[in-house]
């Protein structure tokens, strides 16, 4: 790649990373060159001639490399993801966030001021963080059960200089019940869906963030049942495609009374909110 231009070194690189079975194999190059190279993307745009030399050329190559032949999330290999209004160190000890997840902030934005809120399964920190960024007047904790996941949670803060607390709890065990609401993200991927994920999620990302059980709700009913014996008159919980209908029954059933499921930009219905 000596004296390869950037537009021929995003060339190369897509038709790597789309072989491979990407389906963002455009926005991976990018990317991963503009990392290389310490740019943005903008400047890749801009200036599509810029002839790519030095050092560079054996980092991009080599990330190219992970990236299509190990499969290894772009996220990772960057150490970086944005979410909403926020920017996230990422790493191999928490689930990359994704746009779906934005949800649980968007509902958690319309809490009353100065509400107590529990990110329950926080990883990154994402919800917590993101949360606290547009809404400072909340009390926000995050919780999870790994203590690896939560020293980056805690990094993320500090970098972004918001007070959040972050503590490790298996659910909800141990904590206070002093909640206004709960927030969730749990693991939720029956285990029969395990052979279809894609490699770079299943090859790399926390196998305790993702498997809940024959039918993926292993890890959401007992939150539903530690959330109700809370005094949380809220919880929200991300699921998958296909479970709204079984995990609303739970949530009705334990006494929040009014329920309704959230759609994602798909149109799958991709958070249960139950209220009391």
């Amino acid at each position: 790649m000596r004296g390869v231009s950037v537009r021929d070194a995003l060339d190369g690189a897509r038709t790597a990373i789309g072989a491979s079975g990407s389906e963002s194999a455009a926005l991976d190059a990018e990317l991963l060159l503009a990392f290389a190279l310490g740019v943005d993307r903008a400047a890749l745009i801009t200036d599509p001639r810029r002839e790519i030399t030095g050092p560079p050329v054996r980092v991009f190559q080599d990330l190219v490399r992970r990236r299509s032949v190990g499969h290894e999330p772009v996220a990772y290999l960057v150490a970086s993801k944005g979410f909403r209004s926020i920017d996230l160190q990422v790493d191999s000890r928490v689930l990359v966030p994704r746009p779906e997840t934005e949800l649980l902030v968007e509902i958690g934005l319309e809490l009353p001021v100065g509400a107590r809120v529990l990110d329950v399964g926080t990883g990154s920190g994402a919800v917590a963080l993101a949360l606290k960024q547009e809404r400072p007047d909340l009390s926000v904790t995050g919780s999870d059960i790994s203590a690896d996941a939560l020293d980056l949670a805690r990094v993320n803060a500090a970098q972004l200089g918001l007070e959040v607390e972050f503590v490790e709890a298996d659910l909800l065990e141990g904590l206070s019940s002093e909640w206004d609401a709960i927030l969730s993200n749990p693991p939720y991927i029956a285990e029969s869906e395990r052979a279809s994920l894609p490699p770079d999620v299943i090859g790399h990302e926390p196998e305790l963030a993702l498997i809940a059980g024959a039918d993926g709700l292993d890890v959401i009913r007992p939150l539903i049942a530690a959330a109700a014996q809370s005094e949380a008159r809220l919880l929200a919980i991300e699921l998958g495609a296909g479970q709204a209908g079984a995990v609303a029954e739970l949530v009705a059933a334990a006494g929040f009374t009014e329920v309704a499921a959230h759609r994602d930009l798909a149109g799958i219905e991709r958070v249960v909110v139950g209220e009391r």
